[in-house]
């Protein structure tokens, strides 16, 4: 085998540098960034390898696991963070459905875009307003809708699409 300081044995096997981190890219599809696992496994890597009549100095040492304790705290941070922000945004979901469950009953007025392509491949956009009535609120793809019927039929209308609420509509 090649120099033993240019190898490394995990879980009882002994690879050499360059093979261990062809196999730790091919294992991890993401390696833009050393975890903080990795991160620890090459300081006692480097510990397990250094000269014995040269050794590292301990201020190196402490440096390392001082980076080490940062990573471990910006990763749990980072975590916390990805929680928080799934709870906020299921809050807003929450609150949009109750404040649209107030309009259940009445009457709003919408905008429908229809696209359509001439023989040429033109394409031309025909808006229409439609009225109805609000009949319930519905979750489609992680946004909060309308329920409105009009016409005899039952459409599902993006917020963004009401034009106007209420009577007159």
């Amino acid at each position: 085998m090649a120099n033993s300081l240019n190898t490394i044995t995990v879980d009882g096997v002994t690879q050499t540098v360059e093979n261990y981190q062809a196999s730790q890219t091919q294992a991890n599809k993401d390696n833009s960034a050393l975890g903080k696992d990795a991160f620890l496994q090459l300081l006692v890597t480097q510990m397990k390898y250094q000269d014995p009549l040269d050794p590292q100095d301990n201020g190196e040492y402490l440096a390392q696991l001082a980076q080490f304790s940062a990573l471990e705290q910006m990763t749990n941070v980072a975590e916390g963070l990805g929680d928080v922000s799934k709870l906020v945004s299921n809050i807003d979901t929450s609150v949009l459905v109750g404040q649209l469950s107030n309009m259940i009953g009445k009457d709003i007025q919408w905008t429908v875009d229809n696209k359509s392509t001439d023989a040429d491949g033109n394409t031309t956009t025909n808006t229409t307003k439609l009225e109805g009535q609000v009949t319930g609120v519905s979750i489609s793809d992680g946004s909060p809708t309308i329920v409105a019927s009009a016409n005899g039929h039952t459409y599902k209308v993006a917020i963004g699409d009401i034009i106007r609420i209420g009577e007159g509509a």
